[in-house]
């Protein structure tokens, strides 16, 4: 798989660093690269990248800023000097956090964790496609399996097996019924390639798998699985929602 790239920074050493980067790692294909965020938003719109490294302290855009409004198809790698920005990165659609000097090794780390989510994305729309019996008496967007990248191979996961996932940055780690799976992904890509019916984000290190919840106690506490985790505030009012639908008051 070949992945198109676009390289943003106000910074030419910047560019040039990445540019080398990019030459030397064969499934990457650089399409443009731009100091001007604004005039990097306009041609990104007309000829979307599957992969933008994107600078976060931009004058007039910055990279924050430029994350909300790029195509929505288009994953972002951002490359900063400023650490304090890692946290918030992940609210947008950041597939990893680069900070600077960047390092070959590390740069390396976070593109193969961009092919491993789009080679899982397409492995997902083919699945979706596929006419059998079943998928024929299911809603058409109801996802029975879904493929993990774990030790360079796919293993094929039924969502009935999943009882809880756990994000830390650079991994993600499904709890089986009988076992646990280790991946290279964010948890804002696990969150678009489940089915929302099905599970729901309830903070920012955990998805649960809604008929797997035993109960939810008066601190808004989740016990599933031999886990107890706690709603957020961010996340707690569709949670109640999907309570308030599903519980006898």
């Amino acid at each position: 798989m070949k992945l198109t790239c676009t390289i943003i920074d106000d910074e030419p050493l910047a560019i040039k660093l990445l540019e080398n980067f990019v030459a030397r790692t064969p499934f990457l294909q650089l399409q443009a690269s731009f100091t001007d965020s604004v005039a990097a938003l306009s041609a990104i719109k007309e000829q979307p990248s599957d992969l933008l490294f994107l600078d976060i302290q931009m004058p007039d855009l910055n990279g924050m800023e430029l994350a909300h409004i790029v195509p929505t198809a288009t994953r972002i790698i951002f490359t900063t000097a400023f650490k304090e920005y890692a946290f918030d990165s992940y609210e947008v659609n950041a597939l990893d956090f680069l900070l600077k000097p960047i390092r070959y090794n590390k740069f390396l780390t976070a593109v193969e964790k961009a092919k491993n989510w789009f080679e899982l994305s397409l492995q997902h729309a083919e699945l979706s496609t596929q006419p059998t019996e079943l998928n024929a008496q299911r809603p058409k967007d109801e996802v029975r399996t879904i493929f993990l990248k774990v030790n360079g191979e796919l293993q094929q996961v039924a969502l009935d097996n999943v009882i809880y996932i756990e994000g830390m940055k650079d991994y993600v780690t499904f709890y089986l019924t009988n076992n646990k799976l280790v991946t290279h992904l964010t948890m804002k890509a696990v969150e678009e390639l489940l089915p929302s019916q099905r599970f729901m984000r309830v903070n920012r290190s955990y998805i649960v798998a809604l008929e797997r919840v035993r109960k939810v106690d008066r601190n808004d506490c989740i016990y599933i699985g031999n886990e107890i985790i706690h709603v957020t505030d961010s996340f707690l009012p569709k949670f109640k929602e999907y309570l308030n639908s599903k519980a006898l008051l």
